[in-house]
C-alpha cells in the first residue's frame, strides 16, 4: 500500500510510510518560534470543520449538514512564518442519552473534553441562522467552559451572512455572553449574571438557568466561507501566540492518515445523500490503494449496508447514488492530495 503525506500546497510526495515518518520528524522550526493550541467546541452543524478547513486552505475535515460528520478529534496544522496554529477540531459536543439513542461512538463522548484540557485557547463556534441554537449556549459548551475557567474562550458567531436582520447579531452577542466581554459590561441590553456557587451541583444547577458566559475574552462576527473573515480570526490566532517550540514539522497539515482523510469524505458524501439514520449505520472498507504509472492514485472502497433496504438507497436507480458519490469524493481528495484521483465505490450487505 502506498502512503501519502500531507505537506504544504507548493509540495507533494508518494512514498510508502512517509506520512508517519513525517509526523515524528524533527520540527524545522526558527530560532524564535511561537505556538497556540485551539480547541474549537461547539453544539453539532456548528460549522466547526468549514472553518477548520478554511484556516488551512485545504479540505481536510469533512462537512455535512447532518450532525456528528466528525466522529473523532482531528488536529490540523497551520504554520505562518515564525508560528505554529495548532487547530484541534471536535466532535459536537453531545450527551451519553443522545450516543446510544443514535448507536454512535464513545468518543464523541470523550474527545471533545480531552482536546480541551491540552488547548490554550478555546473557540466556542454558534450557529447564528439556527433560531434555537443561538438563543443561549448549549448546556455541555457550558459545561466545558465552566471546567476549565482557566483556559481563554473567545466566541465565533458563524453564518451571519444568512441573518438578514444585523442588529440581531448584538442581541445575540448580549444574551451569549451574559452582557461581558473581556471583563467589560456590554452596553447592549442588561442581561442578569446569576451568582456563582461554590459546589459543583450547585454549580451545575446556576449552569442550567444560564444563557451565556460572562468570561469570553472576544466575540468575533463571521462567515467560515468568507476569506477576509477567516484571515481576521487567523491573525487573530497568530497574535496570540506564545513563545514555544514547535510540536510538528512545517509541511505536515493534519495528524489524519490519508486513508482517515478518504473514508471521512466519502461519509460526507453518505450524509448528503442518504436519508435519516441510513448513514450512521454504513460502515467501510478500504480495499486498493495504489499509485498509477502517471500519478494517479487509484482507490476501490467497499460499502457495507446493514439492510437490504439500505443497500437500495445506497445504490440508486441504476446505480447512480453510488456512481455520484464516487465522483464527488474522488474530486474533494483530488484537492486534498493534489492530483487525479480514481475513487471506486463498491455496496455489499453486512452479514
Amino acid at each position: 500500500m502506498v502512503s501519502v503525506c500531507f505537506v504544504t500546497p507548493d509540495s507533494f510526495c508518494v512514498l510508502p510510510g512517509e506520512h508517519l515518518s513525517l509526523l515524528l520528524r524533527h520540527p524545522d522550526q526558527p530560532a524564535k518560534s511561537k505556538v497556540l493550541k485551539v480547541a474549537i467546541i461547539g453544539s453539532p452543524n456548528a460549522g466547526k470543520s468549514t472553518l477548520s478547513n478554511q484556516l488551512l486552505g485545504r479540505k481536510v475535515f469533512a462537512v455535512s449538514k447532518k450532525v456528528h460528520t466528525t466522529r473523532n478529534r482531528a488536529m490540523g496544522v497551520l504554520t505562518e512564518g515564525d508560528t505554529q496554529i495548532i487547530l484541534l477540531d471536535t466532535p459536537g459536543l453531545t450527551t451519553v442519552s443522545k450516543v446510544k439513542r443514535h448507536q454512535l461512538e464513545k468518543s464523541l463522548l470523550v474527545d471533545p473534553w480531552n482536546t480541551v484540557k491540552e488547548a490554550d485557547l478555546m473557540v466556542v463556534m454558534v450557529d447564528v441562522a439556527d433560531r434555537w441554537m443561538c438563543s443561549r449556549l448549549d448546556f455541555e459548551v457550558l459545561k466545558c467552559l465552566a471546567q476549565h475557567p482557566d483556559t481563554p474562550a473567545i466566541l465565533v458567531l458563524n453564518k451571519v451572512d444568512k441573518v438578514k436582520a444585523k442588529d440581531r447579531l448584538l442581541d445575540i452577542t448580549a444574551v451569549l455572553t451574559c452582557g461581558m466581554v473581556n471583563g467589560h459590561k456590554m452596553r447592549v441590553r442588561p442581561v442578569i449574571k446569576p451568582p456563582w456557587a461554590k459546589k459543583l451541583k450547585e454549580q451545575l444547577k446556576v449552569l442550567r438557568s444560564q444563557l451565556g458566559w460572562p468570561h469570553f475574552k472576544d466575540v468575533f462576527m463571521l462567515s467560515s466561507v468568507d476569506s477576509d473573515d477567516v484571515e481576521t480570526l487567523k491573525t487573530y490566532f497568530i497574535t496570540k501566540a506564545k513563545t514555544g517550540s514547535w510540536k510538528y514539522h512545517s509541511e505536515v497539515l493534519t495528524d489524519q492518515s490519508p486513508e482517515e482523510v478518504c473514508t471521512n469524505l466519502i461519509r460526507e458524501k453518505l450524509l448528503e445523500y442518504l436519508p435519516q439514520e441510513v448513514p450512521y449505520a454504513v460502515t467501510q472498507s478500504i480495499e486498493f490503494w495504489q499509485e498509477g504509472e502517471n500519478g494517479e492514485l487509484h482507490i476501490n472502497v467497499k460499502l457495507y449496508a446493514k439492510k437490504d433496504t439500505h443497500m437500495k438507497m445506497l445504490i440508486g436507480t441504476a446505480g447512480q447514488v453510488v456512481a455520484r458519490m464516487a465522483q464527488e469524493a474522488g474530486e474533494d481528495l483530488g484537492r486534498v492530495f493534489l492530483r487525479n484521483i480514481k475513487l471506486k465505490l463498491s455496496v455489499k450487505l453486512k452479514t
